[in-house]
């Protein structure tokens, strides 16, 4: 019998975790099927009955996609500290009746960035934009990745400073608001972490923080130009990409937790891609 995996999130319609999944156990020969499960929303308690229903049906883990994070977060018996400080959870594993969580979006995110772009982070400036769970789950993962200066810029400016805060005293990470941008100059790199996208809307920065000779990354993917990226384009920007990387990679994450083996991602994100103009 098949080792049971699962993505759950609501809705999970769009969901392109089966597919990912699929090809990653065709290509490692892994004998386990995945599958998409569109979580409860009420009552409350009701996320963790399905999580558990699933378990006791012979599940191995699952994906977490929104709105479920936190709740696969809280109800988990371990958390890694990627995971902890993100305070939400996009993987769990089900192992001798624990409930493991982790958080590999911002690994994923690096992964996408350095390997897949070939831009590392060692050395350079990097503007993080929002102070959600996207930027919280990329946090340790970027310090790890060693750039120069790390600053989160958000709306709400004390939300991004607790956020500093939380990490811990490191001498290349700051917080900042939109407006005080403009007298930083470029970065060698700007991601957009804020949920402004999905909506078709632009953080209010202004065109100086991109560097011609630098990067404009777009968590949200197959939007095409998205204005956040059309505006890195019309800045001068050359190297744009959205975050369709990142999906397969912090999959890949999941999958070599999950299995054991590391699969590979280069044709699963070249099939995915959305060509952005």
């Amino acid at each position: 019998m098949s080792d049971r995996y699962a993505v759950i999130g609501n809705p999970i319609g769009h969901t392109k975790s089966p597919l990912i999944h699929g090809l990653f156990a065709e290509e490692t020969r892994q004998d386990m099927r995945y599958t998409a499960i569109e979580g409860p929303l009420e009552p409350h308690d009701a996320f963790a009955d399905t999580v558990r229903a699933f378990i006791a049906d012979g599940g191995k883990g699952m994906n977490v996609t929104a709105p479920f994070k936190l709740k696969a977060f809280a109800m988990a018996d371990e958390r890694s500290e990627r995971a902890t400080l993100a305070g939400a959870a996009n993987a769990m594993s089900f192992e001798d009746g624990k409930v493991v969580a982790e958080n590999f979006d911002g690994v994923g995110l690096v992964r996408d960035i350095e390997m897949n772009l070939g831009l590392p982070m060692a050395g350079k400036r990097v503007l993080l934009l929002g102070a959600g769970g996207a930027v919280r789950g990329a946090l340790l993962p970027f310090l790890d990745a060693r750039p120069a200066e790390l600053v989160i810029a958000n709306r709400t400016v004390p939300k991004a400073e607790a956020l500093v805060r939380e990490v811990g005293a490191q001498a290349s990470l700051t917080a900042c608001g939109y407006d005080a941008l403009e007298a930083m100059g470029g970065f060698d790199l700007v991601v957009n972490a804020t949920s402004a996208s999905l909506t078709g809307d632009l953080p209010p920065v202004p065109p100086s923080v991109f560097d011609p000779d630098g990067a404009a990354y777009e968590l949200v993917y197959g939007k095409r130009l998205t204005p956040f990226l059309r505006l890195a384009r019309n800045a001068g920007v050359r190297e744009i990409a959205d975050g369709v990387g990142m999906l397969v990679e912090q999959a890949a994450e999941a999958f070599e937790w999950w299995r054991g083996v590391r699969p590979r991602t280069r044709a699963v994100i070249d099939r995915l891609t959305v060509p952005l103009d």
